[in-house]
């Protein structure tokens, strides 16, 4: 049902996000200034049928071969495609027709916008990207918005982006989980399903199947509660708590499934645009520029083997062992991202 109800939901059912019937399918997140100049060059048709739930948009993009999956008509697409710059690219794969007709009637206009082309779309099942013809470990980093939830087999979206990962590449997503694991009878609800809530994974699931994919150790970065603003929907929901998240995941072979202390630091530059006074590496780890600041030896890879490097000095390494880091837990992660109370009806950017 799941692939039948996302294209009919999303290409049938709502004509803008005007439509939706709860704020699942929305950011409430206030967008930095550089995103918000880069939405400015994004076309209204585009932006009028956007259903994301975050903001994918990781640190030092320039120059990155990005894919975004569940591209829908191209917002992040074409907000990224000025990220990443003229020596990046930017690839959509999305299953919905009219989405797909939305994101490339509007690709000339972009490029003229811009003054490069940088962006291409593919129609394709998530579900099945072994299908759609991209080749294995040749995207430095992977988005999606609000669209895993959608999907039956989310495992094989999972296996399949560490599949498509460099080494030292991430996947840098935002969906909406729940507390708890959603009946089987809601999942089946047409309007649940499409409003991005009964697909939604129950959290430790989510950390198993990343795991079993070969994301050793999913890093939360922003969450907010959701409440359900429609009172069909809530009713049938109750008793269930939803969260939107953004999480990053590192295509990393030397990751360890704790945190584990090595004595190592690192000192951050200051040097990667946006983030010149402090640097977030998830919700636990704002760096400040200029400060030693300890960190365990995942943390450490995640920044000494990706593209963050050139942006530390590390102090340390791995040749004697302290144990467990200090504060790591294996307790429900959401909530501690400072991210406020339920929202509800929470403007769309």
């Amino acid at each position: 049902m799941n692939l039948e109800n996302s294209q009919n939901y999303y290409g049938k059912v709502l004509e803008s996000s005007a439509d939706l019937r709860t704020d699942a399918c929305c950011t409430a997140e206030m967008p930095s200034a550089a995103v918000r100049e880069a939405l400015r060059n994004v076309h209204e048709e585009v932006k009028a049928r956007y259903y994301g739930c975050g903001l994918v948009v990781p640190q030092a993009l320039e120059g990155a071969r990005v894919l975004d999956l569940g591209s829908g008509s191209g917002q992040d697409a074409y907000l990224l495609a000025q990220l990443v710059g003229p020596n990046g690219s930017v690839t959509g794969v999305d299953a919905t027709p009219e989405q797909l007709a939305v994101a490339n009637a509007h690709k000339d206009w972009h490029a003229e916008r811009f003054g490069y082309a940088n962006v291409d779309f593919v129609e394709g099942d998530i579900e099945k990207l072994g299908e759609v013809g991209l080749e294995p470990a040749s995207f430095d980093i992977i988005v999606s918005n609000c669209v895993i939830n959608l999907v039956a087999d989310k495992e094989a979206v999972f296996r399949a982006a560490h599949r498509l990962l460099k080494p030292g590449g991430e996947l840098y997503f935002s969906d909406v989980y729940a507390d708890r694991r959603v009946p089987e009878h809601l999942q089946r609800d047409p309007v649940l399903h499409g409003e991005c809530l009964s697909g939604a994974l129950y959290w430790g699931d989510f950390e198993r199947i990343a795991r079993a994919a070969g994301f050793a150790d999913p890093r939360l970065v922003t969450d907010r509660p959701l409440a359900i603003n429609d009172a069909e929907a809530a009713a049938k929901l109750a008793g269930i708590s939803f969260v939107s998240a953004t999480y990053r995941l590192f295509e990393l072979a030397g990751l360890e499934p704790q945190c584990e202390d090595y004595g190592q630091a690192v000192v951050y530059k200051g040097t990667v645009p946006g983030s010149e006074r402090i640097f977030e590496l998830d919700a636990h780890h704002a760096i400040e520029a200029g400060r030693v600041f300890p960190v365990c030896g995942n943390s450490w890879l995640m920044l000494a083997e990706t593209r963050f490097a050139p942006h530390f000095d590390f102090i340390g390494d791995f040749s004697r062992h302290f144990g467990v880091f200090p504060g790591c837990g294996t307790a429900m992660p959401f909530g501690q991202s400072g991210a406020g109370s339920a929202t509800s009806g929470a403007p769309c950017c």
